[in-house]
């Protein structure tokens, strides 16, 4: 059974995390907060999230300030920004500055929950190419490994296979 995806909500308003943390775990997220920019990095570097909503102005940095300082999980983290202060400026710039999606207060609920939907499905694509591409990469070299005649060692069908299945437990 799959663990329900975790999203942070980056906020200094008591009122929205709240609500937010309502409404998502609900839906059957399970859900973290923080108040500030400081605290999210902190956060993210002790758990992954599969989404973050954050607010473009936060007491002690911008929104936008603190998408590059969070840090890139594997699978990525997919942020989405909140914004009370629209404007083509700010979009383009937290685009810019890796947010994924971009939102305006006051905030549409099932707009929001789609967006998570979306950027969730985006994220277990995201996931499973990187799967394909260590799973592939392993396959080619332990080819290229037991067909060396120089290689000492001669990687057998079965270790081959036990090696990628260990891999693709991992992830």
């Amino acid at each position: 059974m799959d663990n329900p995806p975790k999203i942070l909500v980056v906020d200094d308003d008591e009122h929205i995390i709240k609500t937010m943390k309502i409404i998502l775990t609900k839906k059957g997220y399970t859900v973290d907060s923080a108040s500030n920019g400081s605290e999210a990095i902190s956060k993210t570097k002790e758990t992954v999230y599969n989404v973050a909503i954050i607010d473009i102005r936060l007491p002690d940095m911008e929104g936008v300030e603190l998408l590059t300082k969070m840090g890139n999980a594997v699978p990525k983290t997919r942020k989405i920004i909140i914004t009370g202060y629209p404007s083509m400026q700010n979009a383009v710039k937290a685009l810019n500055n890796q947010a994924d999606a971009y939102i305006i207060k006051p905030v549409d609920i099932e707009k929001l929950l789609a967006l998570i939907q979306e950027q969730l499905q985006l994220q277990k694509e995201e996931k499973k190419f990187s799967q394909q591409k260590v799973s592939d990469f392993i396959e080619s070299r332990v080819r290229e490994l037991s067909a060396s005649p120089s290689s000492q060692t001669n990687l057998s069908f079965f270790q081959s296979t036990s090696i990628l299945q260990s891999i693709n437990f991992l992830m």
